[in-house]
Formats: C-alpha cells, structure tokens, sequence
C-alpha cells in the first residue's frame, strides 16, 4: 500500500471512528462483524466472505462506499436503495496469494446516513503453495503428507472444543475422496475431510475438534487417533493438549465468596539426598474462600510422585494436608519435580508446587 493510500484510509478510520464514538442508535445491525476463514490454501484461488446486515432506521438507506485496507481484497454490495426492515449484504473476495501465515484485513461500510461507518473484519490462515513438497511435509503415511506427525491442541477449556485445522500433501497416484473418509479414535477428538476431494500431488485440509468436556479429566494429556480412505490402510497421528477447566466470569462483590486455594509451602527443598532414600513431605491446603472448596486432581510430572489428599472437599477456613512421597531411584544430580493442584478456585483453578533435590 502506497502512503497516500494509507494516509486517506488512517484519515477515514479516524472520522468514522469520531462518528461511531458518540452516542447514537446503530442504523445498521449486523448478523456477525468479524468472520474467520479458517486454513486457506493459496492454490483455493480466491475466497469470499458474506457479511449480512439489516437497515432499522426510519430513512431510505443507501451504501455509498466500501473501503478495504489492502489491495487484495475486493468488494462487491447490495446497490439497492433500503428502507426500514429490509436486508443487504457486503460479500469481500481475499486473494490468498497475497499472504503468508495468519492475516487479519479490515473493511469500512459507509453509508448515506449520518452515523453510518461501520467496521468489519475477515482473518484466517494463508499457506503459500510449497515449492518442495518433499521437504514440507516430510511425515508420510500412506502417501499422505504431514509437516509434523504430532499435533499440539496447546490449551483446551470444558466449555468449548477447539478446532484445528492440519493441512496434508497427496503424494499418492490416487485421488482422496471425503466419502471414503473413515474416522477411528477416543470419543473426545473429531475429524473430518473440509474437501470433496484431493487428487494427487494436491494439497487438502483435515478439520480436528478436541471436545476438553468429554475427556472428562484435566492436565496435560497425549492421545492417538487413526483414520483411513476406504481399503486404504490406516494413518495415525498423535495429539497432545492441557486440558482445564472453564469458570464463567463473576463480578468483584462475589470475589470475596468463592473458593480459595493457598498452599503452604510452594517450593520445597530438599537440598543433598541419597538416590536410594525415600523422602516423605506434607504441603497444607487451606480453604480461604466462604464455599468449599473442591480439589479436581493432583498431578505430579514423574511416576517417581505418589500424591495424596485425605479429602477432596475442603470447608471454608479448613486446610488438610497433601502427602508427597519422592523416590529418587535412577536419578542423579540437580532434580526438580512439579506438582499440579486442579481446583473449583475460579481466580486459580491450576496452581503448582515445586519440589528440588541434589540427589547423589
């Protein structure tokens, strides 16, 4: 973008915005103001996006202009004069080739009407065409493709699945059909083909959803799943994600009753101990909150953790004691062990202790 094209789309971002700054009664209701493309594929060609509106206001409605802050989206409009009730829609074009990784571009709807400079965005993913597939997607199976054979979800909550997508590369001389798409895995991950069909030497896009609910467990967990095109043999893949629990926001009145978790010590240090000697600690958990208070899990990072709590709810006021049993064996040097405490405490729902040692 040249600078005389970005000083007149700063200087219209910035009169629209004094206009959307006062107080006035929106003349346009959109359906959604922001939509996400998702993983786009620059051989796709050019994709679209459909922002749908309605005109409320007691005066004849016209679009005037449509700007858009880059050279690689186009825009095309409801020309129509609207009245009171009546709908329209503003349909952008992005061209992928004009991006690489994660992109964001904004669009200015300017109407006849006072007040009317809406703002609207399209985002999602470019991914350039590879120039070596071979050296892209190094991870094969099946004549299939991957750029990694293990997928990191990174943090999923239990209000929501998070959705993934994996792009693949079709090595094979046979083309990948959606309908002879079969899916094998735990009920908590989902997968489907987003094509009808990718032939070979073409490029398609595997849709993931990881339901956090339905693993119904927290903390960091690796889980196989495997799928296959009907008589082909099957792929498996690898995922990994940290798993927590969703808490609604609260207002600052409620702050003072919800649970509250305060563990005594944080950090324990064992200093110089034997690689043959088990060593047993305790660390208080107190309730400082007004509602009980529930412990989730307890999770230590090696199987050389045993963890135990005497009770799972813990009364306003009341602390009870984690027991921490460390068995050094096989280990040598500087060692640190990290613990996890999952609990109903909204402000902190995962705190960690740390456990070290020099073990000889």
């Amino acid at each position: 973008m040249n600078t005389n094209i970005k000083t007149l789309f700063s200087c219209l971002i910035f009169i629209f915005g004094s206009q959307i700054g006062k107080a006035q009664t929106p003349k346009l209701i959109w359906e959604i103001n922001k939509i996400d493309l998702g993983t786009i594929l620059e051989e796709q060609g050019p994709v679209t996006a459909e922002f749908k509106f309605t005109h409320t206001q007691d005066s004849i409605f016209v679009i005037e202009k449509v700007y858009t802050d880059c050279g690689c989206t186009t825009v095309d409009f409801t020309q129509d004069s609207l009245k009171v009730g009546e709908k329209g829609s503003v349909i952008v074009s992005l061209d992928p080739s004009s991006a690489a990784g994660f992109f964001s571009r904004m669009i200015v709807v300017k109407g006849n009407l006072s007040g009317t400079s809406d703002t609207l965005f399209i985002e999602g993913t470019a991914i350039p065409y590879p120039q070596n597939p071979e050296l892209e997607y190094p991870k094969k199976q099946q004549g299939v493709g991957f750029r990694l054979d293990k997928i990191n979800m990174g943090d999923v909550f239990t209000n929501e699945p998070k959705i993934k997508e994996i792009e693949f590369y079709n090595f094979s001389k046979k083309t990948l059909n959606s309908k002879q798409f079969q899916y094998k895995g735990p009920e908590h991950i989902q997968l489907s083909m987003e094509y009808d069909s990718v032939r070979s030497n073409e490029r398609g896009i595997l849709k993931l959803a990881y339901f956090g609910d339905k693993k119904n467990d927290l903390g960091f967990f690796e889980d196989q799943f495997q799928f296959s095109f009907r008589d082909g043999e099957e792929i498996s893949l690898e995922i990994i994600a940290n798993i927590f629990e969703y808490f609604p926001p609260f207002s600052r009145e409620e702050l003072g009753n919800v649970p509250n978790l305060a563990i005594n010590p944080v950090e324990i240090d064992l200093k110089e101990i034997s690689a043959e000697e088990i060593v047993n600690k305790t660390v208080s958990l107190t309730n400082k909150g007004q509602e009980i208070l529930e412990i989730r899990k307890v999770q230590g990072n090696c199987n050389c953790l045993t963890l135990s709590v005497p009770k799972t709810q813990i009364n306003p006021g009341e602390t009870v004691e984690l027991q921490i049993t460390f068995d050094p064996k096989g280990r040598k040097g500087i060692d640190q062990r990290n613990i996890y405490i999952f609990s109903n405490d909204p402000l902190n729902p995962v705190q960690s202790l740390i456990l070290k040692s020099r073990v000889k």
